[in-house]
């Protein structure tokens, strides 16, 4: 009898491999309220290497970390109409506090707009106030009615980065610095996922704002998943809470504003991007392990050896764990770093330290070669970064190879639910077809220029819509 796979395949259930995974990965369980999540040591892992490599983007953009509170009072919201009623459906309100009722409901914070504008309203006097650049990390609460773990929970962690400017020109650069040299950067260079970057129809637009600027990525399934948004903000929040300062010519001036967030749905995007049937395979930069150095037995001298690589390999900047537990057997260690998708694992038992060599496995490409032990420090980090560059290339061909150019709405739905994207000229498709595509569940993901930049405006000439069934 065949022995039955560690994960459901791919090809057989998606959906069911991508919880598996999350499942015998120690990524995260399900919390006690429906929607919510425990995000294991192994998941945070992940999620603290984000923050990292983002925290130091985004402060080389010249925003700085701030903290506001969970707690947002409900009049806030109500006072810039669009945005209200784009979260009305997702707010968690709160009524009681301390065993009485409050005299003013407050909501958990969905997002940070209103709260940080309150203040911005106290900061911002004058045009040497500005421009203002704020980030913060948090959690955020938006009810979900169909919660999956790290894509769609009920409460989620995330960076959200609120500014003011004085010009309209200089908050859009802003926010498309963001797009490309922070998000993009990070998504491409480091989680080694091709994205597509554009902009999203006015109907898919964040409430509140002028602009949305998006980053796309199809996961293995064909689907597409938002990796990521900034938006342009316009003077909608600077009106409702008079948000304004003293310009150089001396007139009270309304200030310009942009915001933009990445989450913990990352992490899913990471998971659904490079998994296979095996389980994760984590990109080299992004690894909070890159490589695993396991005793084969509990043999002194192998102990020694493989404690005496990690030291080494550790002392060469990498990112190396020691797994000398040798009363678990080999095989089922070697399994469950398989399934967390270390880069690499280097063997160790006694045949090897007579023949001074090592069993290298690549996780990525896949693969088993023996390596002289002298040779691991000055080889690893080419192995890394080679397994880095393979995750991308592997990332953007299949976005290429299952993307058709379409011209009608019926070969774009076609093509959307087929497991694919499609890309078909807006004027050929417009808000009509739209939601004519809706009806199939699919949307526009984001509008992009015939050469694949980001379009100046929605009715641009030449604008092509991309479109597929997403997360």
């Amino acid at each position: 009898m065949a022995k039955a796979p560690v994960l459901t395949p791919q090809a057989a259930d998606f959906p069911r491999w991508y919880q598996d995974l999350i499942n015998k990965a120690e990524l995260a369980d399900n919390g006690p309220v429906r929607g919510t999540m425990v995000i294991r040591p192994y998941g945070y892992g992940l999620w603290e290497r984000m923050q990292q490599e983002m925290d130091a983007r985004i402060k080389e953009a010249g925003a700085q970390n701030a903290y506001f509170p969970l707690f947002i009072p409900q009049s806030y919201l109500t006072k810039e109409a669009e945005h209200v009623e784009g979260f009305a459906p997702e707010l968690a309100v709160v009524t009681h506090g301390g065993g009485k009722e409050l005299e003013e409901p407050v909501v958990v914070r969905p997002t940070s707009e209103t709260i940080i504008n309150d203040y911005f309203s106290k900061w911002v006097q004058s045009y040497r106030d500005l421009p203002l650049l704020i980030n913060q990390w948090a959690n955020v609460v938006r009810w979900e009615m169909r919660p999956r773990v790290f894509l769609r929970t009920t409460e989620f962690l995330w960076q959200e980065g609120h500014t003011a400017h004085a010009t309209y020109e200089d908050a859009r650069d802003y926010a498309a610095y963001i797009h490309e040299k922070v998000y993009a950067d990070f998504m491409v260079n480091v989680l080694g996922i091709d994205v597509v970057l554009g902009r999203k129809t006015p109907s898919e637009r964040f409430a509140g704002a002028i602009n949305t600027l998006t980053l796309e990525s199809m996961m293995g399934d064909g689907k597409a998943l938002q990796m990521g948004t900034s938006h342009e903000l316009g003077q909608n929040f600077a009106k409702a809470f008079h948000t304004q300062y003293l310009s150089k010519d001396g007139k009270q001036e309304l200030v310009w504003q942009t915001s933009w967030g990445s989450s913990t749905r990352m992490v899913g995007g990471l998971i659904m991007s490079h998994g296979d049937d095996n389980g994760l395979r984590v990109p080299p930069r992004l690894a909070p392990v890159q490589a695993v150095v396991l005793a084969i037995k509990g043999d002194d001298a192998v102990l020694a050896k493989v404690r005496e690589i990690g030291d080494r390999l550790k002392a060469a900047g990498v990112r190396v764990q020691v797994d000398d537990r040798t009363d678990t057997p080999f095989g089922r260690r070697a399994v469950d770093w398989e399934l967390k998708g270390v880069p690499v694992r280097i063997e160790v038992g006694p045949r090897d330290l007579e023949s001074g060599t090592a069993m290298l496995a690549r996780r990525i490409p896949g693969g088993k070669e023996p390596v002289a032990i002298d040779a691991l420090v000055g080889l690893l980090p080419t192995v890394l970064e080679e397994d880095q560059a393979l995750l991308l290339k592997q990332s953007r061909e299949r976005r290429e190879s299952r993307t058709s150019e379409v011209s009608t709405i019926e070969e774009a739905a076609e093509a959307a639910t087929a497991g694919g994207w499609a890309r078909i000229p807006w004027a050929d498709l417009g808000e009509e077809g739209e939601a004519k595509l809706a009806e199939h569940s699919v949307t526009v993901r984001c509008l992009v220029a015939e050469d694949g930049s980001v379009p100046d405006a929605d009715d641009a000439p030449g604008n092509v819509a991309v479109v597929a069934r997403a997360y």
